[in-house]
């Protein structure tokens, strides 16, 4: 986890996280066999969630009982069961049906109120959004990590807080971008002489994409499905994939000149 003081490789921070919560070292990465959600029936048009604090317990196989605390960021057009969270001491987003998914348990709203933010420096998150970046970490022993990424937009509800992603770690996370930038610790990264910005995608390019579902081969061999869900607006050839196994946001380029 990201503290005021100490920085630590995103990766490894949010992994550490998920630990603490879940027990398992491996739950970031593992492939969980879900069975298929079912709807629970209502009689009456649910609330709109989104800027809500929330809490619930989380229970997967024959692990124990997690409580997780988190800001509801957004609810996704294509798919309105799917919600956008934001949770307390972890820096990626998760993407849940939070009435559908079997693992949750008791669901609440909570009275607290999401701190009102804005960004001070508009100019500043203007001209960072879009833009390839060095992301400063602490690592063990205080050495510096750098992570190659891109901004990719300023993040709902939080105003203050910015979608990131990462080459060696392609899903969606979110950081106060702007203090790590006055801190030397955010360097926008100079442009490729091979993709001047007079060669950038229209905004729109091929937004017939978003609600797709795409197939994905891994490593092993083994296949995994899953849907596009948001084109980046800063970079519209970038996208969203929310994969059926995984409750990460996956951000990949799915145009990619040759």
């Amino acid at each position: 986890m990201k503290t005021p003081h100490k920085k630590v490789a995103a990766g490894q921070a949010t992994r550490e996280a998920v630990n603490r919560h879940t027990g398992s070292a491996n739950m970031r990465k593992k492939k969980t066999s879900q069975k298929k959600q079912r709807g629970r029936p209502s009689s009456q048009p649910r609330r709109n969630i989104v800027g809500c604090r929330i809490s619930h317990g989380w229970k997967e196989g024959n692990e124990p009982i997690t409580q997780w605390k988190g800001t509801v960021l957004d609810q996704v057009p294509i798919n309105p069961s799917l919600y956008l969270v934001k949770y307390d001491g972890i820096d990626c987003v998760y993407g849940l049906e939070l009435h559908r998914d079997e693992r949750i348990l008791k669901l609440k709203i909570l009275p607290d109120k999401v701190p009102f933010s804005r960004v001070r420096d508009v100019r500043l998150a203007n001209t960072i959004i879009g833009k390839a970046v060095e992301h400063i970490f602490e690592g063990e022993h205080g050495s510096k990590d750098e992570w190659r990424g891109m901004v990719l937009a300023q993040a709902p509800i939080m105003k203050a807080w910015f979608y990131i992603t990462y080459e060696k770690d392609p899903v969606l996370y979110m950081y106060q971008l702007l203090d790590d930038y006055k801190e030397g610790d955010l360097r926008i990264m100079p442009e490729s002489s091979e993709s001047p910005p007079a060669e950038r995608e229209p905004e729109g390019v091929i937004d017939g994409l978003i609600g797709k579902h795409v197939e994905y081969t891994k490593e092993d061999g083994s296949k995994r499905t899953g849907k596009v869900i948001h084109q980046v607006k800063a970079k519209p050839s970038v996208y969203f994939i929310k994969f059926d196994d995984d409750f990460h946001i996956y951000v990949y380029d799915l145009v990619k000149k040759s």
